[in-house]
């Protein structure tokens, strides 16, 4: 596959060395590949609405700014999404941010009630179980394994292709930079679960190798390997790096905008709750809402909201989420040939007439409606 082609597209260093040497081969597992394919790997939803600009967003506080170290304001662009996941143009930049802030919530409950810390773990499978070809029956081996391994609850992400290539969507790449999809090119199903483990991974503060007298989670899980071929790890950094996850939500959001659904069923499913996790355990869990703060004013410890903008100046910006230069925070001057350019966007107003003569105006998205 010629690599060359991708230097426009914003790919993340992982995704630049997975396309390294990959080729689309035949596969005695292509109809498998045909079946689960990746989120985002489907038509655009409408190719006038998705991504396109919508507005600004920032905060004009230049001394709070000047105090930070930056000079001028806050600046945020803001774009349409349909939030569909089988959308190329808006999985990666708005499904899997959702998804994955309400999983993150989830998870972080789930850590807080049993006082553990929440785990990354992998489970693959021996390659003689790569002609089953049914994510239930993968599903049902891996809870098996989980549960043998004292793995009591979490997120369950399926993963049918391990290796993906990309491929342009709308448009000639060098006149617009729209958007690409991703398809998996070698079936190997494997899961990642996000969770916790009972008793915590006690071999998280181990740097020996294994031994058999030994009953901590290593251990165990070399046994079941062994045993019943389904290989289950927990995800580090390195031999003797082996620290708590901080990012739970980084974790979730790369997990979840490369997942496989089932393309034949006829509501896509990505992740499953299991354990102690599920909603018959836990209930819904509210996500809580964030505050939407300027976060040059946090630097210096105050809290300004993000409100959107008007923009009245002559600059061109790069308003395409995929084109390589494009930037969406930035810093911009207050002012151009010295008048203000940036302005607060009133709110939006309606109103209706009524019998006394005057109009009654509705703030905040609250249609109005004739008095009697």
């Amino acid at each position: 596959m010629d690599t060359s082609k991708l230097e426009s597209l914003r790919l993340s260093a992982t995704e630049k060395k997975s396309i390294d040497g990959v080729a689309v081969v035949a596969t005695q597992y292509l109809e498998f590949l045909q079946r689960y394919v990746l989120v985002g790997g489907g038509k655009v939803t409408d190719p006038d609405f998705c991504q396109k600009f919508s507005g600004w967003s920032g905060c004009l506080e230049v001394a709070i700014h000047e105090l930070a170290g930056y000079y001028g304001v806050f600046t945020r662009k803001i774009h349409y999404s349909c939030g569909n996941l089988n959308c190329p143009c808006c999985c990666r930049n708005s499904w899997s941010v959702k998804v994955a802030r309400k999983a993150t919530a989830r998870l972080k409950a789930l850590s807080d009630r049993y006082g553990l810390p929440i785990e990354h773990l992998s489970l693959s499978f021996d390659p003689k179980f790569y002609g089953i070809g049914n994510e239930k029956v993968y599903r049902k081996m891996g809870m098996k394994a989980l549960k043998a391994l004292g793995v009591f609850g979490g997120l369950d992400i399926f993963h049918g292709s391990r290796r993906r290539r990309f491929e342009r969507i709308n448009g000639d790449p060098a006149q617009e930079h729209s958007g690409f999809r991703q398809f998996g090119t070698d079936w190997s199903p494997h899961r990642h679960i996000l969770g916790v483990i009972k008793g915590g991974f006690a071999c998280r503060d181990c740097h020996h190798k294994c031994v058999e007298s030994c009953k901590e989670f290593n251990q165990k899980r070399w046994q079941y390997a062994k045993k019943y071929g389904v290989y289950v790890k927990v995800i580090v950094r390195g031999e003797q790096e082996y620290a708590e996850r901080r990012n739970i939500f980084a974790s979730c959001f790369y997990e979840y905008n490369h997942a496989s659904i089932d393309s034949t069923a006829p509501r896509a499913r990505v992740g499953v709750w299991f354990g102690v996790a599920g909603y018959r355990n836990m209930g819904k869990i509210k996500v809580p809402k964030e505050a939407n703060l300027c976060p040059i004013c946090e630097i210096v410890h105050e809290k300004k909201p993000i409100v959107m903008l008007i923009y009245t100046g002559h600059k061109n910006f790069i308003l395409n989420p995929f084109h390589p230069d494009y930037q969406r925070e930035t810093m911009q001057a207050f002012a151009e040939d010295g008048l203000q350019v940036w302005y607060i966007k009133p709110k939006r107003v309606w109103g209706v007439p009524v019998k006394s003569g005057f109009t009654v105006k509705f703030e905040g998205g609250k249609h109005g409606r004739s008095a009697a």
